[in-house]
This record gives C-alpha cells, sequence and structure tokens, in this order.
C-alpha cells in the first residue's frame, strides 16, 4: 500500500514569494473541494451552495461547469471504476463527466435520520478509504460526524458531535491524521493505522486565534508539512507537522478562504478556492475576487490525490 514519502520535513520558517494569481473569477458562493485530476491533468471543484461541479484546465484555459440536483462538496478519482466520486448532500456517489447527462448513483447514506446535516468536505487515505465529515446545514448544531466509507459502500462513524467538519489530511506516513472541528477553530490530531483505517488518541492539535479565521480546507505536501486555509483568515499558512508551527503564509485578496491542493504536471502549484457566502455588499466591494479560484506556486510539490477504491 502507498504511503506518505519517508522525508523529514523542513522545519524552518520560509517566505512564498509567487504572486498569488486568480485563475477563475468564478463568484461561487461555496466554492470547495479541489481535486488535481492526474489522469485528466485538470483541476476539478465544487461551488457546494450553487450545487455545481466546475473544472479547468490550465494548459489552454478550458472551463467547464455542470449543475446537480443538489449540493456536491468533494470530489476523488476512482481506482476501480470509470469517471469520479463525489460527495453529496446525504453521502458518497458516483458521477462520470464523460456521460454528464448520467445522473449521480450514490454509494451509501449513512444519515437518512438526520435532515438537518449534510456531507462537507472529503478526502482519501493512501488505501482508497474515503474520509468523509458531516455538518449541520445551519453550521450551529454538534450534529455532524467523521464517517470512513469503504471501497463496498459500507460505512463506519470513527467520530461525532461537530457543527462543521473540514478536511481530513495525513502525515507521519499515515501515522496521523489530521481533522478540522472548524466552528470551534481546531486542528485535532488522531493516531491512524494505514493499514487497518482504525483511528483513536483525538487530541488537539492546532487551536486558531480568533483573528486567524477559523481552519477549513487543508493539504500535505512532499515534504510531509500540512497546508491548511482560513475561513475568516484571509489566507493559507503552512506548518510543522509534529510541532504546528506556522512556517510560511501566503495571503488571499479574500476573506473566505476553503480549500487548497497541489496540482499540475509537476504538482508544484497550489490550487486555492473561496467563497462569498454571507458577505454583504460592502464586504463584496472590498473582495470583488470573492468566490474565485486561486493558484500560486510556494517552492514545494505536493503529492498525487489518492484515488477511492470503489
Amino acid at each position: 500500500m502507498p504511503r506518505l514519502p519517508s522525508v523529514p520535513a523542513h522545519r524552518d520558517p520560509f517566505q512564498v514569494t509567487d504572486e498569488v494569481r486568480c485563475l477563475w473569477p468564478a463568484s461561487a458562493v461555496l466554492g470547495e473541494g479541489g481535486l488535481w485530476s492526474v489522469a485528466r491533468q485538470c483541476l476539478f471543484w465544487v461551488d457546494i451552495l450553487s450545487r455545481a461541479i466546475h473544472r479547468l484546465d490550465p494548459a489552454t484555459g478550458e472551463r467547464t461547469s455542470w449543475t446537480f440536483d443538489e449540493e456536491v462538496s468533494a470530489l476523488a478519482e476512482r481506482r476501480g471504476g470509470e469517471g469520479l466520486a463525489i460527495a453529496l448532500r446525504r453521502g458518497p456517489a458516483f458521477w462520470n463527466p464523460d456521460h454528464p447527462g448520467e445522473p449521480p448513483r450514490y454509494l451509501c447514506q449513512p444519515e437518512p435520520e438526520r435532515s438537518g446535516n449534510r456531507f462537507n468536505d472529503a478526502r482519501c487515505d493512501a488505501a482508497g478509504r474515503w474520509w468523509m465529515g458531516s455538518m449541520d446545514f445551519g453550521c450551529a448544531l454538534p450534529t455532524g460526524s467523521l464517517y470512513r466509507v469503504g471501497a463496498d459502500g459500507v460505512w463506519a462513524r470513527m467520530d461525532e458531535g461537530f457543527a462543521v467538519t473540514n478536511g481530513p489530511t495525513w502525515v507521519h506516513q499515515g501515522r496521523t491524521m489530521l481533522f478540522n472541528d472548524t466552528v470551534n477553530g481546531q486542528v485535532l490530531a488522531y493516531d491512524s493505522d494505514p493499514d487497518t483505517g482504525d483511528i483513536g488518541g483525538r487530541r488537539l492539535w492546532l487551536q486558531f486565534a480568533p483573528e486567524d479565521g477559523v481552519p477549513d480546507g487543508m493539504s500535505t505536501d512532499a515534504l510531509g508539512r500540512v497546508w491548511i486555509c482560513h475561513w475568516g483568515g484571509s489566507c493559507v499558512t503552512c506548518h510543522d507537522p509534529d510541532t504546528a508551527q506556522e512556517l510560511a503564509r501566503v495571503r488571499l485578496p479574500v476573506s473566505q478562504v476553503t480549500s487548497c491542493t497541489f496540482g499540475g504536471p509537476d504538482l508544484s502549484t497550489l490550487f486555492i478556492t473561496s467563497a462569498r457566502f454571507s458577505l454583504d455588499e460592502g464586504a463584496l466591494a472590498r473582495e470583488p475576487l470573492a468566490g474565485g479560484l486561486f493558484a500560486v506556486r510556494p517552492g514545494v510539490a505536493g503529492l498525487p490525490a489518492a484515488p477511492f477504491a470503489g
């Protein structure tokens, strides 16, 4: 089973000198879920509340969008089938952008009794298990949970009690999983068994300061460092995997920074999504690119996104 490379993290603070660029001023209500497709050499991302999947081919600039009948919040390539795995309002589903007229097909629906919830961020581990978080639609009640979904659609509730969930990502060759309790401004760490998918030993890894917003999506680079988006904080920060010390900060011209993923032919571009959810006219005048898709080359490569085994 593939693991993160056994490379020690560079733990000295550094500066990102590349300029942040807006690739697509999409005005997304809730941009999220960036996925670099190695097979297609393009970036997929979503606008959750507009119920849309977007695709950008950076080589040609071609943009394509599809809309759905319900919210879509996360994406993964498939190891065992065609098309993509997508997170819909009620759980994981399969959908093929090569046959967009065919409706998505649900794999499972873990929360039929929680009608006030929807699924949010999700990411696959190296073994192809899909880790998905659910959340309260109103972002207030602690009704959200963390799920592990296998290739066969068998799911397990691994933790619960969250109003808004984001992540996860992995460090230490998959032996530590990080997961965001967004409303409380906390990045949590779990001991993780990369062979069995079991987790335990939940603990606080990083508490955000109020002026930094709250943690949203995140990604791990090829040196094992963690990049975290700041909702309400106008930035993405890079952190040491052991101490959580901030090593670098990328500032953006928007406040609601939502997800980041490494991509491009050499996986050295950090693609960043954003939102304009609930921003008033004054805020939008100050942030005309809110809801846009951004890119920066931070001077380090990332890792290819692990596909879903299903």
